[in-house]
């Protein structure tokens, strides 16, 4: 490796850390490539040597935000060996302690639109997808008889609830949440989710006898 490279990978790595830290301290709308540029010391324009657009440093963090929550919800479940209905309500506890956490970032990542046009690409989808079988694991054991397509939509649709009360309740205006009541809410929202699918498989296996 050139020194010339090795420069430019250790500043492109210092915007991506120093563009995280950004938004964590103002949220997404407080990203500013000047200010980014100062901080790592560079000129502005230096800035789209390192990454393509403000897209693509946008889509950087939130992969290492992903990366941390992805972290979180393995150690969530590694603890002892939970039933897959009780790992399903870890995952979405520590889910929500994540968000609480790590509020900034975690908005981020719902918050950023691309571009009109542009399309998002494939290793950022990748690292989103990726989350979503820590969900389906679980509901498979649960649903040996569901295809991998239901399961997948189930994943999602889970994920859905779980998400909708997550970024309500921690919303900081008047349908805020206390965080002890919105882990009580998340728990049995999941645990009534999964009871009533089990319910409903049960009670379809029967009418096909």
């Amino acid at each position: 490796m050139t020194k010339a490279l090795e420069r430019r990978q250790k500043l492109r790595a210092a915007l991506i850390q120093a563009a995280e830290q950004m938004i964590a301290e103002r949220g997404l709308a407080g990203l500013k490539t000047r200010d980014l540029a100062r901080e790592i010391g560079c000129a502005n324009g230096a800035v789209y040597n390192l990454v393509a657009d403000v897209d693509e440093l946008i889509l950087r963090v939130g992969s290492r935000t992903l990366l941390r929550l992805d972290e979180a919800l393995t150690l969530a479940t590694n603890a002892g060996e939970p039933t897959p209905r009780e790992s399903l309500v870890r995952i979405a506890l520590a889910y929500c302690d994540f968000a609480a956490e790590n509020l900034q970032l975690w908005r981020a990542l719902f918050e950023h639109r691309m571009e009109t046009g542009k399309l998002v690409p494939d290793w950022s989808v990748h690292d989103q997808m990726q989350l979503f079988r820590h969900i389906y694991q679980p509901l498979a054991a649960l649903f040996p008889g569901r295809s991998p397509e239901e399961l997948g939509i189930t994943a999602r649709s889970l994920f859905s609830a779980v998400h909708g009360m997550v970024a309500l309740g921690l919303e900081q205006k008047l349908v805020a949440v206390p965080l002890p009541a919105l882990r009580k809410e998340i728990t049995g929202l999941v645990r009534a989710m999964i009871d009533g699918l089990i319910a409903h498989d049960v009670k379809g296996a029967a009418a096909a006898d």
